[in-house]
C-alpha cells in the first residue's frame, strides 16, 4: 500500500528529501577520512553511499513515491553515483544557493538528515558548523548546529524533518528540538576524532527500518515554527577574512572576527553563510601557503 497523508481533504503520496553529509557516517571519526586525498576517504564515499542506500530502501519499502537525495558534505560530490538506487535522484555539486538543504520544496512531505555531526564548540565527532574555518556560528544568539538552521529551510517550505542519523551528541540536539523526530545514533563520540561505532550492517539496517517508520508517520509530523526575524553570527577564522565579509551587502563587522546580519529567511542565511564559507577557505589557503614558506 502507498504510504500516503492528508492535504487539503484528499490523500497524497508521500515524497521525501535526505540531505547526507559525511562525518556523522558509520565507521568515520578523522579528517583523513572525510578530506578529498584522505587515504581514508574513498572508503568514506563507500560507506555514505551505503546509508543513503539505506535511507532510500527503507522509504519506497514504506510506500515512498519519490525520493530526492542532496549530497551535502565538502565539495558535494561524494557519493557514488552507479552505486546509488536507482530509484532516487541526486543533486550533487557545489557551490549552492541553499547549501546543504538545496532542492527541498514544498512538494515534499519530510526531510530526512543522514551523517549529520554536532556544532562547532561541542563535543561530537568531526563537530563544526558548514565550515571547520568558523569558530561558531550563531542564530537569534544560540549557536546552532548545520541540522538546526537546515530544518528552518525545511519549515519555510513547510516540510518536517522526520529523520536524523550520526552521532550521540548530535542526535540528542535533533530530539530536543525537532518534535516527533526519529533519530538514528551509529556511534558515540570519545573526541573530536575519535568515536565507538556501530557495525556499518548494523546501522544500515537501524536506518533502514527508521527510514520506513518515517514515511509510514510523516503525516503526524509538523515543521518548525520560524522566528520573525533571524540573526546570524559567525565567527570568521581571522581578521582579513572578516573584512572581506563585511563588504557583503547587509553584512556589518560586529568585532575584530565576527559578522553580523539579520534576515528575513533561512535561505538568505544559507546564502550568507554559503559566501562567508568560501571567504574563510580563502583566507585560511592564503595564510597557510605563507607558513610553508621556507
Amino acid at each position: 500500500m502507498t504510504a500516503t497523508k492528508e492535504s487539503q481533504g484528499r490523500e497524497q503520496p508521500v515524497r521525501v528529501y535526505i540531505s547526507i553529509d559525511m562525518e556523522g557516517v558509520t565507521g568515520i571519526a578523522t579528517m583523513d577520512q572525510v578530506v578529498r586525498g584522505g587515504h581514508g576517504y574513498p572508503r568514506s564515499q563507500q560507506l555514505m553511499t551505503a546509508e543513503a542506500n539505506a535511507a532510500i530502501e527503507g522509504a519506497f519499502a514504506a510506500g515512498a513515491d519519490s525520493v530526492l537525495v542532496n549530497d551535502s558534505h565538502g565539495t558535494m560530490d561524494n557519493l557514488l553515483h552507479e552505486e546509488l538506487d536507482p530509484r532516487a535522484r541526486l543533486i550533487f555539486g557545489t557551490p549552492k544557493l541553499d547549501c546543504m538543504a538545496e532542492g527541498i520544496a514544498a512538494e515534499h512531505d519530510v526531510a530526512m538528515f543522514l551523517g549529520y555531526h554536532a556544532a562547532a564548540g561541542s563535543p561530537g565527532v568531526l563537530a563544526h558548523t558548514y565550515s571547520s574555518h568558523f569558530y561558531e556560528v550563531r542564530l537569534n544568539g544560540r549557536p546552532v548546529s548545520e541540522a538546526e538552521v537546515n530544518a528552518l529551510q525545511a519549515a519555510a517550505v513547510g516540510v518536517p524533518v522526520g529523520l536524523l542519523t550520526g552521532d550521540d551528541v548530535i542526535c540528542g540536539v535533533a530530539e530536543k528540538a525537532f518534535p516527533g523526530v526519529r533519530t538514528v545514533a551509529v556511534k558515540v563520540a570519545h573526541g573530536h576524532t575519535a568515536a565507538d561505532s556501530l557495525s556499518p550492517a548494523e546501522a544500515r539496517r537501524l536506518i533502514r527500518e527508521a527510514a520506513a517508520e518515517t514515511v509510514r508517520g510523516a503525516g503526524e509530523l509538523a515543521p518548525l515554527r520560524l522566528p520573525e526575524t533571524l540573526e546570524l553570527e559567525i565567527d570568521m577564522p581571522s581578521t582579513p577574512a572578516a573584512e572581506l565579509g563585511a563588504q557583503i551587502p547587509g553584512v556589518r563587522r560586529i568585532a575584530d572576527k565576527t559578522l553580523a546580519a539579520t534576515f528575513a529567511t533561512p535561505t538568505e542565511v544559507l546564502g550568507c553563510v554559503t559566501v562567508c564559507y568560501h571567504l574563510a577557505a580563502d583566507a585560511m589557503i592564503s595564510r597557510m601557503a605563507l607558513y610553508g614558506r621556507r
